[in-house]
C-alpha cells in the first residue's frame, strides 16, 4: 500500500486579492505561509518518499515550507511545468468578482469552474487535465506501484484535474470540485493503485471564495 498525498499551496498575495492567478508568479502571503506550517502539522515525515510541484514560487514555497517542518533534508522537490496552474490568459490578473459582474453568473461559472470551457488565449480544465494526468502517469504512478509514499503540491486547477482523474470524476461533476489553499488531500493506494482511502485534512472554511 502507498500514501499519496496532495496539497494545494496556501494563499498567494493575488489570491487576497481576489485576482486570477494562472501562469503569473506571485509569492505567497503571509497567511500562506502558516497555511503550509499547518499543512505540514497533519502530515508524517516518514510517509514521503518525493515531493513533486510546479514551477511556480507559490507552489515551490509551499513545498519548501514543508518539507522544511518536516525536516525531510534528504529528499529533492522535482519541479515541472506539467503542474502549473491553469493558464487564465486574457483572464489573468483581472479580479475574479469584477469579471461576474461584467460577464454574469453563468459565463462566470463556466469560466471558472467548467471542463471544457477556454478562456480567451487561456486553457480548459480540460487542457489542464491533457498535461497533468500523462505528468502523472509516467512520473508519480511508478513510484507508488514500488511503495514510495508521494506528496504533490500544486494549485487549485491542476489537482481538480488530478482528483477527476483519481476518482473517475465525470466531465459535469467536476464542476462542484472546491480545493482550499492549503488544504491537504491524502489516498490510501492497493497494488493496483485504487483508493481503499479518502481522507480531506487542514479543511480551508473559506475554499470557493478566493
Amino acid at each position: 500500500m502507498a500514501h499519496l498525498t496532495l496539497i494545494r499551496h496556501g494563499i498567494s498575495e493575488w489570491n487576497k486579492l481576489g485576482l486570477w492567478t494562472g501562469w503569473k508568479d506571485p509569492r505567497l502571503s503571509s497567511e500562506g505561509y502558516q497555511e503550509a506550517k499547518n499543512a505540514a502539522k497533519h502530515l508524517q515525515a516518514d510517509n514521503i518518499k518525493e515531493i513533486f510541484t510546479a514551477d511556480l514560487k507559490r507552489t515551490i514555497q509551499t513545498a519548501e515550507i514543508i518539507k522544511n517542518e518536516l525536516k525531510l533534508d534528504s529528499i529533492k522537490i522535482i519541479i515541472s511545468p506539467a503542474l502549473r496552474e491553469r493558464n487564465y490568459g486574457d483572464l489573468a490578473g483581472k479580479n475574479k468578482w469584477e469579471v461576474k459582474k461584467e460577464f454574469g453568473d453563468e459565463q462566470f461559472a463556466k469560466w471558472r469552474r467548467g471542463w471544457n470551457e477556454p478562456i480567451p488565449n487561456g486553457e480548459s480544465l480540460s487542457d489542464v487535465y491533457n498535461r497533468v494526468v500523462p505528468f502523472y502517469k509516467k512520473e508519480v504512478q511508478p513510484k507508488l506501484k514500488e511503495g514510495s509514499n508521494i506528496l504533490i503540491v500544486a494549485s487549485g486547477n491542476s489537482l481538480r484535474a488530478l482528483v477527476k482523474f483519481l476518482e473517475n470524476i465525470s466531465d459535469t461533476e467536476i464542476s462542484q470540485l472546491e480545493i482550499g489553499t492549503g488544504e491537504v488531500i491524502v489516498y490510501n493506494l492497493d497494488k493496483n493503485l485504487l483508493i481503499t482511502k479518502k481522507e480531506i485534512l487542514a479543511v480551508n472554511p473559506d475554499k470557493g471564495k478566493v
